[in-house]
């Protein structure tokens, strides 16, 4: 029985749902989904409809794609109803959300808590010389500009800012409450902390890619691993002794469609040998 990881599947590219369909069952594992599933919630519904079968458990949270809604797609939401679209597919396949209670790994000595989380962004990932009211107008002067400003709808908060802080805010309690009975494995789609975001050929998209309110979380609370994606650039990384993990898939230019997509599944606990 194994903890399996990936992220950022992007089944709305044909080579990417092609390998996923061709990827063997896992009967006994269990398997995180970190986010960037699908754009269209027809699609979203067709992976995980396919991933609850193939693995013993999944677990799931919002990437920014999954949030996103597409103009050509009458049956998806916007913001927090979007979300709330997709945490009940979840439900209807009995895949664990960010707003389900937390599930103990069943195979550990001590108490080990899987914990999907969902943070979010506010544009704080950036150097602290550049204000908060410049963020945008920084990164636009480099030429980006992230999607996410025209089709990720904030709704019913006045920002995307507003809603990361809510966010933050609430997994925050949770996870001072489960620290209380054990240590924590932490899945965000999104770096919990600056320093793990090395876009070399991009480095402004970093104001989308997190928030630094989680930069301590990992010590704040006892957390054993951390899971992410959002990147598309696989690895793993020491923090103050805390192992990150990065375990997207990304776009077919991202990974070798020959391996298939069994081939990128992280294993992240129990802790595999050298």
């Amino acid at each position: 029985m194994r903890l399996l990881a990936i992220s950022d599947l992007h089944i709305s590219h044909g080579e990417n749902w092609a390998a996923l369909s061709r990827m063997p069952a896992h009967p006994e594992d269990w398997l995180i989904v970190a986010g960037d599933v699908a754009e269209k919630i027809s699609h979203f519904r067709q992976a995980i409809d396919l991933l609850s079968h193939r693995f013993a458990r999944v677990f799931w949270t919002p990437g920014n794609h999954d949030l996103w809604t597409l103009p050509t797609d009458s049956e998806s939401q916007r913001g927090l109803a979007k979300y709330f679209q997709m945490v009940q597919i979840c439900r209807d396949f009995g895949v664990v959300t960010p707003e389900d209670p937390f599930v103990q790994w069943p195979a550990s000595r001590e108490p080990l808590f899987i914990a999907p989380i969902f943070t979010l962004y506010d544009y704080s990932f950036r150097p602290d010389t550049v204000a908060a009211d410049e963020a945008l107008a920084w990164a636009e002067a480099s030429g980006v500009v992230a999607t996410d400003e025209i089709i990720l709808h904030p709704d019913p908060y006045p920002s995307r800012e507003a809603w990361c802080h809510v966010r933050c805010q609430t997994t925050e309690a949770r996870l001072r409450e489960t620290a209380a009975f054990g240590s924590l494995i932490l899945i965000n789609h999104f770096p919990l902390r600056y320093d793990l975001v090395n876009l070399r050929r991009i480095p402004r998209f970093s104001i989308w890619c997190g928030t630094k309110r989680t930069e301590d979380w990992h010590t704040r609370f006892p957390v054993t691993a951390v899971v992410y994606g959002h990147l598309h650039i696989r690895g793993t990384h020491y923090r103050d002794g805390v192992r990150f993990e990065e375990v997207s898939l990304g776009y077919p230019v991202n990974w070798e469609s020959d391996r298939g997509v069994a081939a990128y599944l992280r294993q992240i606990w129990p802790l595999p040998q050298p």
